[in-house]
């Protein structure tokens, strides 16, 4: 079924849900939920790409893996395996009719009608499991690929690990993003870099960061409150192909100024330079070398015209029998 137009944007009419799909209208939940009390839930973006194969999700079942993962620590049941996860994002986009979306899993507590649990305690509360899709754009503009953008250190500390978990992505996480994030936007940045409680660089609002000084790609470590990110594992991988040195290493917010480049990763980012911070230049205030390299090695790979690093399989091709072999 063909994704419909909703302002510019085009939703895929069905949501995934429990093992069934369900029309986009009714994915809905009780405004009692306890997700919507309490900011229980963990979720995935993914990005499926238009390649000259069809479409393909990418990085699919590393995606869904995390998401296992986040609902385990959270204690939270699903009933479905990874696998099943994929197969369900597979066929959704398959119906959709959409060549290329981004994929939203979510997990959540909802509200047992028949006996309502409105208290902290998450238990009482049932587990629903939903996919939906959409089309979106580049979340921090087409033109920030090429020419980078403006961001700021934010005053608003990273969640502490021992205190919301940073492996887990979830819900009530993104709480702490959304400060960073407005504070940002209203300071006049496209985004915001938080540092970690030891005053040690982490990340963004919902990217990874990586610096480049002397020919060297350096990122923080997961341990600085750093959300394990798919297309951060990404490009360490592209880099280590290319034969560019990988420091993971607390970083002083001071060396962000000093950088020759930084850029952001995420699902949503892709990589997205950064031409300035706190309004200091950030080496040429442009698009450095090394992003530039690892920005197409990245494009090349997610378009399906050459192979992931090392012989991985990055790409679920939507339909399998167009696929062939990446040489």
């Amino acid at each position: 079924m063909a994704g419909s137009d909703v302002s510019t944007m085009k939703i895929a009419g069905k949501v995934w849900k429990n093992g069934e799909f369900i029309d986009w209208n009714d994915a809905r939940i009780h405004v009692m939920a306890h997700v919507v009390n309490y900011g229980s839930s963990v979720f995935e973006g993914i990005r499926c790409y238009e390649t000259s194969q069809g479409p393909a999700i990418f990085r699919l079942p590393e995606h869904m893996q995390r998401l296992v993962n986040s609902a385990k620590i959270y204690r939270m049941d699903t009933k479905f395996t990874r696998d099943q996860f994929c197969d369900a994002a597979v066929e959704l986009v398959r119906d959709s009719g959409l060549e290329h979306c981004y994929l939203r899993p979510i997990i959540l507590r909802g509200l047992n009608d028949e006996t309502p649990s409105f208290g902290v305690n998450p238990f009482p509360a049932p587990i629903d499991a939903y996919i939906a899709t959409w089309q979106w754009g580049k979340y921090l503009g087409e033109e920030a690929l090429e020419n980078g953008i403006e961001v700021c250190v934010s005053s608003w500390t990273r969640i502490t690990t021992n205190s919301m978990p940073a492996m887990a992505k979830a819900g009530a996480n993104y709480m702490n993003s959304q400060l960073i994030k407005m504070e940002a936007i209203l300071g006049g940045f496209s985004e915001g870099i938080a540092l970690d409680d030891r005053g040690f660089v982490s990340e963004g609002s919902g990217e990874n960061i990586f610096l480049v000084n002397n020919g060297k790609l350096i990122t923080p470590p997961l341990g600085a409150s750093v959300l394990p990110g798919i297309t951060r594992d990404s490009v360490i991988q592209i880099a280590r192909e290319l034969g560019i040195e990988i420091v993971e290493t607390n970083i002083q917010r001071a060396a962000l100024y000093l950088a020759d480049e930084v850029f952001f990763t995420g699902t949503a980012a892709e990589i997205t330079p950064i031409r300035s911070i706190d309004r200091i230049v950030i080496g040429e205030g442009r698009r450095g070398p090394v992003t530039k390299k690892l920005q197409e090695e990245f494009f090349k790979i997610i378009a399906a015209d050459r192979p992931a690093p090392f012989g991985a399989n990055w790409l679920t091709f939507i339909n399998e029998e167009k696929k062939t072999a990446i040489a």
